[in-house]
């Protein structure tokens, strides 16, 4: 069987920054076991399975070690794949996904628009031990839906000086870990980084997904419904973020860097 197989840059502005993503086209879906293999041999954050259905997709996104509800970087690529390979004349595509419902991606000036949807967020104690396994103080913690914990640091040079031990973050029962602070003169509203061992991720370089918590949680404290955000991680990547009842809209750009086909 061959699969038409793409490997792009998601919310980058050149080659090697943002987050890689493959993307794989396939005519029905395969068994679990062999997309997850793919995903464990592509060795990438995340790998997106698309299938025809309509007149969009349905979506999937599976880390090397396990399925996920939601990836937005992956969600990112597999639109600009759509767009410049298959459907060129649209200016929107839609994704059906099993957890997080119909996601819409659309073209414009400023480069791709994902409409995801809002998480919701609680205040929770702290946690014992996280701050020894994040290496930094913080205050109260939010609970995410689907498992993550948003962690508000003091500044954006903690959040960029973070050296967490990866192997105990592996340990709590959480999906990811998302440490966050005002942007400090630094061109943008607010910062991030996300850990996330627990599901083969150590450090996502640009995370979607971690944003449709963040951007609430900062809408909420800076009063405006629209800004900026960098993610942290050593490849970095800006993201644009607005936030509508209770979706948030993510802009990015997408840079190709293969495409193929796989074997099997």
């Amino acid at each position: 069987m061959d699969i038409p197989f793409f490997q792009v840059d998601a919310f980058a502005d050149a080659v090697f920054k943002g987050n890689p993503a493959g993307v794989c086209i396939l005519e029905s879906w395969l068994d679990d076991s062999v997309l997850q293999s793919i995903a464990a041999e592509n060795n990438l954050s995340e790998t997106a399975f698309l299938v025809p259905e309509g007149t969009g997709y349905r979506l999937r996104w599976f880390t090397p070690t396990t399925e996920v509800p939601l990836c937005g970087h992956a969600t990112l690529a597999s639109a600009y794949v759509v767009f410049e390979h298959f459907r060129p004349e649209a200016e929107r595509v839609r994704f059906d996904t099993r957890r997080s419902g119909l996601l819409t991606i659309t073209r414009g000036v400023e480069g791709l628009t994902m409409d995801l949807p809002a998480h919701t967020m609680t205040t929770q104690p702290k946690i014992d031990g996280l701050e020894e396994a994040l290496g930094a103080p913080f205050g109260a913690l939010n609970a995410v839906s689907d498992g993550m914990v948003l962690v508000p640091l003091a500044n954006a040079a903690a959040v960029r000086d973070l050296k967490p031990d990866i192997a105990r973050l592996k340990a709590f029962d959480k999906h990811a870990f998302i440490v966050t602070a005002a942007g400090d003169g630094m061109g943008v509203d607010f910062v991030s980084r996300v850990f996330a061992p627990s599901v083969g991720i150590a450090e996502d370089p640009v995370t979607g997904a971690a944003h449709c918590a963040l951007t609430p949680y900062w809408v909420a404290r800076l009063g405006r419904t629209n800004l900026s955000a960098w993610q942290m991680s050593a490849r970095g990547g800006r993201l644009g973020c607005r936030l509508g009842d209770d979706r948030v809209y993510l802009t990015g750009q997408v840079i190709p860097y293969l495409s193929g086909t796989i074997h099997i």
